[in-house]
């Protein structure tokens, strides 16, 4: 596999096998302890996967940078890993929002569905990312009473995008928990929405837009053209 396949955000698993010899390599488990560390050298052997990021000037180009946080109560880390592509075994598929709704806890449970109906209302397929995605995967707690609700919303058109942005600034304001996240492009490029509506709400305004190379900040009327 090629590392250029992916963007940020997709979720891979990594072969069992190669894992901890990765781990110690990088020195990842040096800064870990106790049932951190075991958490972290059974991860890929559970079959949890890894989420791929943006890398810095200077990383290798030959690996794929992904991420993977522990939760709060085992310090809330979050490690940067690489991988070779070739220990990449599958690509997970991203969780729905609708799916999500299911296992939230109760106090979040009506707003991701609210949020799953914006969804079906514009005929989009948002996932999720960020505390509630890792609860899901791996059972473990990661969600706070103030956790945000993380979302990836691909819009790959201008058409009704405004309204979108009011939809989520509604949700978001009715609470109870903050809802982030991003509005992702058709070139898989991504702009946090909140940021994104304030720049369109303004003529010649700029919002920083996020790839798999870096983020600049890019003429928010512009996205679409």
């Amino acid at each position: 596999m090629s590392n250029h396949i992916y963007r940020r955000h997709d979720l891979l698993r990594v072969e069992p096998e190669a894992w901890r010899e990765m781990l110690l390599a990088t020195g990842s488990l040096d800064r870990l302890g106790g049932e951190a560390q075991r958490l972290v050298e059974g991860w890929a052997e559970r079959g949890l996967p890894v989420i791929v990021r943006r890398g810095a000037a200077g990383d290798d180009d030959s690996a794929i940078a992904v991420g993977l946080p522990l939760p709060p109560r085992l310090g809330k880390l979050r490690l940067g890993l690489f991988i070779p592509p070739a220990h990449v075994t599958a690509r997970v598929a991203a969780l729905s929002v609708a799916e999500a709704a299911r296992s939230a806890p109760a106090h979040l449970r009506p707003q991701v569905e609210a949020a799953a109906g914006i969804g079906r209302r514009f005929g989009l397929q948002p996932a999720v990312f960020g505390a509630l995605l890792w609860q899901h995967l791996t059972g473990l707690v990661y969600l706070q009473p103030d956790s945000d609700i993380d979302l990836i919303w691909p819009v790959p058109r201008r058409e009704s995008l405004d309204e979108l942005l009011d939809d989520l600034a509604e949700l978001d304001e009715a609470g109870p928990n903050r809802l982030d996240g991003e509005i992702i492009l058709s070139t898989g490029e991504g702009a946090n929405w909140r940021e994104l509506r304030g720049a369109l709400a303004c003529p010649s305004s700029t919002v920083l837009v996020k790839s798999m190379h870096g983020a600049e900040l890019r003429c928010a009327r512009h996205l679409f053209t």
